[in-house]
C-alpha cells in the first residue's frame, strides 16, 4: 500500500515551491552564485540581536500573550500612526504571527469557507494559492500585464469575478517583479473591491523597499481600514528573516478570529524575537535605510547588466527581484534554470514558480554582493552566448 493514499487531497494537489528545487541543487554545489531565494545577505544588525542577547539574559524565554507582547504590539501601533496616520488598537487590531506567512494562513483559513474564490494578480509570491487551496478555497489566477508593469487593474479584475468571489490578495511591492502600485492605481482597486464587498489582504511585507517614491499603504485608502488585512513583518526590512516575526492588522472581528487559530496552533510568537521586534521598530530604522540604500545599488547594477546582455526586464521599483525575459534564449524558464545551474553555476528561479503568467521569466533576487551579481552577469554572458552558438 502507499501511504500517499491516505494524505489528504489539498494537500497533494499542490506542487512544492519551485524556489526550493534551485535551492537544493545549489547546496550540493561548489562555487554557486545564488540569484535564487529571496532573503538579505545581511546579518541582523547588531543593537536587535543585542536586544536578544540581553532579553535571555534577564529570564525572557516564557510564553507570551497569545497576540503578542503588548509592548511589541504597542510599537507596531505607533509606527502605523506616525507613518500613514492609521489608528490600530494595540489591544483588538494587532496580532503578532510566525512570520507574515502564518499571518496568511490564519487569515485564509480565519474567512474562507469551502468553495469561496481568492482573486490573485499573477505573477505572485509562491505560497499564496497553496495557502487558499490549504483554507479550503480556490484560488483565481489573475494575470498582470508586463506592458502595465505588472500592475492590476479593476479591468483584469472584473472577468474573474463570480458569484464565490470573497478576496482579493495583493502583493506590492511584488514578489517576484519587483513591481509597485502607485495611489491611483489602489484608488481604483479600492473602489473595486468596496462595491463588490470584497475583503482585502494586502501582504507589505516589501513595503520598506520601495525606490520610486513612497510606499502606499492599502489600509489608507477610504473606507480599506476595515475591509483590510493587512499583512507585514520584519524579515526583509531588517535582515531578521530567521527570527520568524510577522504581524496582521485589521478590525476586531478578523484579528480575534486570526488570534482563535493562532491559540490552537501557534500559541505565540517566539518571545526573543518579539523583543528583537521591538527593538528593531525602536531604533533599527537607520540600519534599514542603509541596507535599503545597497538594494538599491544592487538594483540598478542589475537591471542596466540584463539590458546590456539583450534581456528585455522590467525595472524593479520595489522589493528585490528582477524579472527578466529570457524567450530569447529559445528555452523555456525551466530549461533556462536548470542548464544555467548546471553549465555556469548561477542559480535564479523560473518564472512558472510564481504561475503560469511567469513563463518566459526568471527570478533573480539581488540581495547579494555588488561582486556577486557582476559575475552572475558575466556568466548568464558566457551562458547566453554558448547557447546561441
Amino acid at each position: 500500500m502507499s501511504w500517499s493514499e491516505k494524505l489528504s487531497d489539498s494537500v497533494q494537489s499542490i506542487a512544492p515551491s519551485g524556489i526550493r528545487k534551485f535551492f537544493d541543487i545549489a547546496a550540493k554545489m561548489k562555487d554557486v552564485i545564488s540569484l535564487g531565494v529571496g532573503e538579505p545577505d545581511f546579518v541582523t544588525p547588531w543593537s536587535i540581536r543585542e536586544s536578544c542577547v540581553y532579553g535571555l539574559e534577564h529570564g525572557y524565554t516564557s510564553y507570551t500573550a497569545n497576540r503578542g507582547m503588548f509592548e511589541l504590539r504597542d510599537a507596531i501601533s505607533n509606527y502605523y500612526k506616525e507613518k500613514y496616520n492609521l489608528d490600530y488598537d494595540a489591544d483588538k487590531e494587532v496580532l503578532v504571527t510566525v512570520g507574515v506567512s502564518e499571518a496568511l494562513d490564519l487569515a485564509m483559513r480565519a474567512v474562507l469557507n469551502p468553495g469561496d474564490e481568492v482573486l490573485i494578480p499573477e505573477p505572485c509570491y509562491v505560497s499564496y494559492q497553496a495557502c487558499v487551496t490549504l483554507a479550503g478555497g480556490v484560488p483565481i489566477s489573475v494575470p498582470a500585464k508586463i506592458e502595465n508593469e505588472f500592475r492590476i487593474t479593476p479591468e483584469e479584475l472584473e472577468p474573474f469575478l463570480t458569484k464565490k468571489t470573497k478576496v482579493l490578495l495583493i502583493g506590492y511591492p511584488n514578489n517576484p517583479t519587483g513591481a509597485i502600485m502607485e495611489r491611483e492605481d489602489l484608488l481604483k482597486i479600492a473602489d473595486f473591491a468596496d462595491v463588490n464587498d470584497l475583503i482585502v489582504i494586502s501582504d507589505e511585507i516589501y513595503g520598506d523597499l520601495t525606490y520610486s517614491g513612497v510606499h502606499e499603504c492599502f489600509s489608507t485608502l477610504p473606507k480599506m481600514k476595515d475591509r483590510t488585512i493587512l499583512l507585514n513583518g520584519f524579515s526583509k526590512a531588517y535582515a531578521m528573516t530567521g527570527w520568524r516575526i510577522g504581524y496582521a492588522l485589521s478590525n476586531p472581528d478578523f484579528i480575534a478570529a486570526m488570534t482563535k487559530i493562532h491559540q490552537y496552533t501557534m500559541l505565540c510568537a517566539p518571545i526573543t524575537a518579539q523583543v528583537a521586534a521591538i527593538e528593531a521598530l525602536t531604533n533599527g530604522e537607520k540600519y534599514m535605510k542603509k541596507m535599503v540604500a545597497e538594494y538599491d545599488r544592487r538594483r540598478r547594477l542589475i537591471y542596466d547588466g540584463f539590458k546590456k546582455l539583450g534581456m528585455d526586464s522590467f525595472e524593479p521599483k520595489g522589493a528585490f527581484y528582477i524579472f527578466p525575459n529570457i524567450t530569447s534564449s529559445g528555452l523555456t524558464s525551466e530549461e533556462f534554470a536548470e542548464k544555467l545551474i548546471l553549465s555556469e553555476h548561477v542559480a535564479l528561479v523560473p518564472g512558472t514558480a510564481f504561475g503560469k503568467s511567469g513563463a518566459g521569466h526568471v527570478r533573480c533576487s539581488y540581495a547579494t554582493s555588488i561582486e556577486k551579481i557582476s559575475e552572475a552577469l558575466n556568466r548568464i554572458g558566457h551562458f547566453l552566448k554558448k547557447h546561441a552558438g
